[in-house]
């Protein structure tokens, strides 16, 4: 389903959806609960630094380390030690084996079918068996968890159900969201089983994903304090998308391709930043 044809599909029903989830909200807040991000303990542990290179940090609790290895690939690691690869696969992989890799099939440059066995959890985007893909794990002070959505086929104009996840990390307090391959905008639906996100990492490439019109309407639907793009190939792109994201985020690119995240450091108003690795 292109992005034109997403957002002509939410119609009138998907707001009727919309209004009983909200109903379902205020009567219902243990499950209202459930669907939001809630963040479990943190305590001080590593940090990663640039590429290979490793040190010991005493991260302040709150914290969150948050590393772009490549094309979709980030490495995200807890103030207790919790090493997180996204889209694990076997061309772009951080310089070390982490304990959870979450990986997309949409292409073989998002997941692998050989992952190291010394990863203690692998979770894919897709289900092998066949309908959606269910994840919902906590390892120390990580959990993570996953949200369905479809891809289209290439040539044939198809689709592909639950042929993707989106995956969320909840860590030391932050929500932070990795789109995966996303082929299609959102229902109210999907972004309230989302819930609210402090950080979203986001493919822009604008064609073999979701096309960008439609990334920017994903992006303001999230409305979290602070996006980081990823898939995006050249500088061609990425400024393209960047042009068309100025009207509505502020921009900022940052010099290292690591950073240090926590709830105080977030931006008071929606930014763009750019990490250096693609």
């Amino acid at each position: 389903m292109t992005g034109s044809n997403a957002r002509e599909a939410t119609t009138a029903s998907a707001w009727i959806w919309a209004l009983l989830a909200c109903i379902t909200i205020f009567m219902a807040p243990a499950r209202a609960a459930e669907d939001r991000c809630i963040a479990v303990a943190e305590a001080p542990g590593i940090r990663y630094l640039h590429k290979a290179r490793y040190e010991a940090a005493a991260l302040k609790p709150g914290e969150v380390s948050l590393a772009y290895i490549g094309h979709s690939t980030f490495l995200i690691e807890s103030s207790k030690g919790i090493r997180i690869a996204t889209d694990y696969n076997d061309y772009v992989r951080p310089a070390m084996i982490p304990d959870i890799a979450t990986m997309n099939r949409a292409h073989s440059t998002h997941f692998t079918v050989s992952p190291d066995p010394a990863i203690r959890h692998v979770l894919k985007g897709w289900n092998p068996e066949g309908g959606p893909a269910q994840h919902d794990i906590t390892e120390q002070d990580v959990r993570v968890r996953n949200l369905p959505t479809n891809i289209r086929t290439y040539g044939g104009g198809g689709t592909v159900e639950f042929g993707n996840s989106i995956f969320i990390f909840e860590i030391a307090g932050l929500c932070i969201a990795h789109l995966g391959h996303l082929h299609h905008t959102l229902s109210p639906q999907q972004i309230g089983r989302i819930g609210q996100m402090d950080v979203v990492l986001a493919p822009v490439d604008g064609s073999y994903t979701l096309d960008t019109p439609g990334m920017i309407e994903v992006l303001r639907d999230l409305k979290a304090p602070l996006i980081i793009p990823m898939h995006y190939f050249s500088s061609f792109t990425l400024s393209r998308f960047l042009d068309a994201a100025r009207p509505h985020f502020e921009i900022k690119t940052n010099a290292e391709p690591s950073i240090l995240i926590s709830r105080t450091t977030l931006p008071p108003k929606p930014q763009i930043l750019v990490l250096p690795g693609n």
